[in-house]
């Protein structure tokens, strides 16, 4: 059994510092050069801070404290530097445990993914001890400008299963002391007199064996203006120009990190893929959101399928990073058809049934998304079209959306061999009306792989094939 083109993974322990660093300047001047100067200045001395005595660490959700300057010292004294930092894990807390109040203090973290993050928040000491000398006050009167943002640090270090707490302290120091240095490049060059834009920092999952990288941007300037960095990072990683990898979209989501807007994610990949004697197995490429009936407060069960369909393609070109446009409501769905001149203007609102043709039309009005459609006469010809479905998930990788009769779904992928012609369908179906359960849908086959039979022999279908755009 071959995969191709699955989702790229993660494995071992991620290290992920995040935490503020106070950006403070102030200017005597509005000259460029001073200005800049300065603010130099100010990045050097928090690198300075980051590689200090004072530096401190905390592992979140967990009573452990860690000092990366200080010879890597740590607390509860049982954790040395010679440690494995997955050994952090049993003290992490989790949601069904008491509090750390207890002298037993280790705790089993209930971590079941392929990949463990350990979350630190990065802090800085503000006592030191012995005596200190008595406060001199002095008054200078001059007109300066004040300059402060708070830098939203974000780092990430990637561990193997031997990597101890040492080794990942040394990485993490230089990771902080290197995103600052981006951090001082983004500041300067975005800069408007005295106006600082924020600099971010994004992870990215790369192809196999890049693994994660992590690009700083800056905040309120949007991917659009961003074209010749991204240009950049393509060459500099040896990465194909016409798949984007490096837009704010692209960027990784952390295992166990929730999703604001509630959907599900990918649910076909906690699915085991069906065996075919010689049979490859060709997925989506990429993230989309499961939408189905009954969702965003909308009763459209018997009559909404399509739309829903097309709202899953539409989550994919958003999380993908291809389009800015949030995911249509039904409503702006009908008024795009209106638009294009497809239906009257009493088509909005109404609860009037879409098919691909539809599909197409929207997803070229709203998003400027080019579609193939694919004629099939009668459902039991769809057996059949393994070498062509097989294709576009390969090249395209977009979800496809399938209508016939009354009927629509998704297919996420096939898995097809090419000698017997054998084919199984992966289906994502917008007809369920339960809540976002992951086990009710794998379980009761409502994200599933389906045979031949699945489809009404008899009836004719016609699928929508979305086009990935050809950009950075």
């Amino acid at each position: 059994m071959v995969v191709v083109h699955s989702h790229p993974t993660v494995t071992g322990t991620i290290l992920r510092v995040r935490g503020p660093l106070e950006l403070k300047c102030q200017l005597g001047s509005t000259d460029v050069f001073q200005i800049q100067k300065v603010i130099s200045g100010t990045f050097e001395a928090l690198r300075s801070q980051v590689k200090s005595e004072a530096c401190v660490l905390s592992v979140c959700d967990s009573p452990v404290i860690i000092w990366p300057n200080k010879g890597v010292r740590a607390t509860p004294e049982e954790i040395t530097p010679v440690n494995l930092c997955e050994d952090l894990n049993q003290w992490i807390q989790t949601d069904e445990q008491e509090s750390f109040g207890k002298k037993s203090g280790k705790k089993k973290s209930k971590k079941s993914s392929a990949v463990s993050v350990i979350n630190l928040h990065l802090m800085m000491e503000v006592t030191n001890s012995g005596s200190l000398p008595a406060p001199i006050l002095s008054r200078t009167v001059q007109k300066s400008h004040f300059l402060a943002t708070t830098l939203p640090i974000d780092c990430v270090v990637c561990t193997s299963s031997d990597s101890t707490i040492k080794d990942a302290c040394e990485h993490l120091m230089e990771a902080l002391t290197h995103q600052l240095c981006e951090m001082e490049k983004v500041t300067l060059q975005h800069m408007n007199g005295t106006t600082l834009l924020v600099p971010e920092a994004f992870h990215f999952l790369l192809p196999e064996p890049k693994g994660l990288m992590t690009v700083v941007y800056p905040a309120g300037v949007p991917d659009s203006q961003l074209v010749t960095q991204r240009k950049e990072l393509h060459q500099q990683y040896e990465l194909p120009v016409d798949k984007s990898y490096f837009r704010r979209a692209n960027a990784y989501h952390f295992p166990g990190e929730p999703y604001r807007d509630g959907y599900l994610r990918n649910p076909h990949l906690a699915l085991t893929h069906p065996i075919l004697d010689d049979g490859k197995v060709y997925l989506v490429q990429g993230i989309y959101s499961y939408h189905h009936y009954m969702q965003d407060r909308m009763d459209d069960n018997g009559w909404g399928c399509a739309y829903r369909s097309l709202q899953t393609i539409c989550s994919w070109f958003q999380q993908q990073g291809y389009v800015e446009h949030p995911v249509p409501t039904h409503k702006e769905i009908q008024q795009a058809l209106v638009d294009v001149g497809d239906k009257q203007s009493s088509f909005v609102g109404s609860r009037q049934w879409i098919g691909s043709i539809e599909v197409q039309a929207v997803l070229n009005q709203l998003l400027s998304v080019t579609s193939k459609i694919m004629f099939v006469n009668q459902g039991s010809e769809l057996a059949s079209k393994g070498r062509e479905l097989a294709n576009h998930f390969l090249t395209e990788g977009t979800p496809v959306m399938i209508g016939g009769g009354v009927l629509a779904h998704t297919i996420l992928g096939v898995s097809w061999s090419e000698t017997s012609g054998q084919i199984r369908f992966l289906i994502l179906d917008p007809h369920y009306t339960g809540a976002e359960d992951l086990q009710v849908i794998t379980d009761k086959g409502w994200c599933g792989w389906k045979g031949p039979d699945f489809w009404d022999q008899t009836a004719y279908y016609n699928l929508c094939l979305p086009q990935r755009p050809k950009v950075i």
